[in-house]
């Protein structure tokens, strides 16, 4: 009898364990003011002919009280960037966990959630190290509704197109990751939402 309760709380510890885990840890969740300029919570622009509006959207949104809605332009030649993170250029796009305060060890993947129109549009999922290296990950818009991208550290690559000059430039993703961004991909116009990002065991 005593083995029987033994296995059943292995067990439930087991399942509790798990259920934790594919929880996942959030590191941002959007909630709160969006806003841009030196002093604002989102990095983000435009260049080359592209242009980008980011705001809180509070009628489409994964979780809380609102999601952060990209509305975008993205022509040929041009380029866009949305970040959050730490080391960008605007003083308050913090995460809620610091880079450092978190056990990197313990995750194999990035995740977010994104509202989805089915508009075929490639956004690319980019996270930069702790060598200023920037990797990337690319998804496309070809569902409806919301749904969790799940983005293996193994699967992203270096981006060759472009680097920060005071990236190191080594081919290892080295942790840990200070920043994400989105980038919808031209030639493509029309909305995103974003929300619920987590650091998940895969």
């Amino acid at each position: 009898m005593k083995i029987i309760k033994l296995i059943f709380v292995l067990f439930f510890l087991l399942v509790i364990s798990s259920s934790a885990e594919e929880k996942g840890l959030l590191i941002e969740d959007f909630e709160g003011t969006i806003s841009g300029g030196e002093n604002g919570t989102v990095d983000f622009g435009a260049g080359n002919g592209s242009s980008v509006e980011v705001t809180a959207d509070t009628n489409i949104k994964n979780s809380g009280a609102q999601s952060l809605k990209i509305a975008y332009d993205a022509v040929s030649g041009g380029y866009i960037w949305i970040a959050k993170g730490f080391g960008l250029d605007v003083k308050n796009s913090a995460w809620l966990l610091a880079p450092e305060s978190i056990d990197w060890k313990k995750y194999n993947a990035i995740s977010f959630y994104i509202y989805g129109s089915g508009s075929k549009t490639k956004i690319a999922f980019d996270i930069k190290d702790s060598g200023n290296e920037m990797w990337r990950f690319i998804i496309t818009d070809d569902f409806k509704g919301w749904k969790q991208i799940i983005c293996p550290f193994n699967e992203f690559f270096a981006r060759g197109d472009w680097q920060p000059q005071t990236a190191d430039k080594n081919a290892v993703l080295d942790f840990p990751v200070k920043s994400f961004q989105f980038e919808p991909l031209a030639e493509a116009k029309g909305a995103l939402y974003i929300d619920t990002v987590e650091l998940i065991n895969k």
